[in-house]
């Protein structure tokens, strides 16, 4: 357990908003951080981290920040800055420590683990796209954070995960998969808008909604996609179908949050369904 550090007016999660019900807070790297950002009664201010906007959305009297922390920020102070009607401020926080397990996974397909010179060309491709759909801002007031689990299925994967792919060290994993038979339907979570639709070669067929303010949901490796970039979802409505498409070791949905462009731990949203996934899969980390 490490000890909540937070310095100057952290707000607690358990308050009402109208929003709905907030992520849980946790700040660490690759965490979220919950910071009052002002009164309610002025206009809602902007809030950046590291030369990022920020969410900011309204909790009872109070305009409130919620940042989100990358997973390789070391220990220590940091700050937000806030812009509003009366100028300029910043507020200090502190993000302890957070020590994330490793996991060793065998990948058949040597070409994922180690793509050849056409794969490459595609996998720099790719980067144009998602790039792009990471970066919108909507300047949405009302941000819904309230997130069912977008899959019934089984927790296999735990973000932020050292990952070792046939003993070869990766990046460490950026969301959370959730193990269901292939064909099993993907739901929007929250109210959103679909940014764009693809086929990559890590992330397979793949879907971005953007719910707002930087709020943004990847849902990867899916065998079909029922979306189109433009639609407007509305919390359970079907965005495609569990597969097994890129680089994967059978049928799952690979789900990714991210949060002033950064990725973050799913599991904050749906923190009381979790108990329920893992229970269906005690044996996985």
């Amino acid at each position: 357990m490490f000890k909540k550090t937070i310095m100057f007016c952290l707000l607690s999660a358990a308050l009402t908003v109208w929003a709905g019900k907030l992520p849980e807070q946790l700040p660490v790297p690759g965490g979220i951080v919950e910071l009052a950002a002002g009164d309610a009664s002025d206009p809602a201010p902007k809030v950046f981290f590291q030369d990022r906007r920020v969410l900011v959305i309204q909790q009872d009297q109070q305009w409130l920040a919620l940042v989100g922390i990358p997973l390789n920020t070391r220990p220590g102070e940091y700050q937000i800055d806030i812009v509003n009607s009366r100028g300029s401020s910043r507020m200090r926080f502190t993000i302890a420590d957070k020590e994330y397990p490793a996991q060793y996974i065998t990948i058949k397909n040597k070409r994922m683990v180690n793509p050849n010179p056409d794969d490459l060309k595609r996998i720099k491709a790719d980067r144009i796209p998602i790039g792009k759909a990471l970066r919108t801002w909507t300047e949405r007031q009302q941000v819904a954070t309230d997130f069912i689990p977008p899959v019934d299925g089984r927790l296999s994967s735990l973000f932020g995960l050292k990952r070792f792919f046939n003993n070869q060290p990766r990046n460490p994993h950026s969301g959370l998969d959730i193990t269901a038979p292939a064909g099993t339907p993907i739901k929007a979570p929250a109210d959103a808008v679909v940014i764009d639709t693809g086929n990559y070669y890590y992330n397979g067929n793949t879907v971005f909604l953007d719910h707002g303010q930087g709020l943004i949901t990847g849902y990867f490796h899916m065998t079909e996609i029922k979306v189109k970039a433009g639609q407007k979802v509305r919390q359970g409505d079907i965005l495609g179908t569990v597969g097994e498409t890129g680089r994967v070791t059978g049928p799952h949905l690979h789900w990714n949050v991210y949060l002033n462009r950064t990725k973050v731990d799913p599991a904050l949203f749906i923190a009381e369904y979790m108990p329920i996934l893992a229970a269906r899969n005690k044996d996985r980390p």
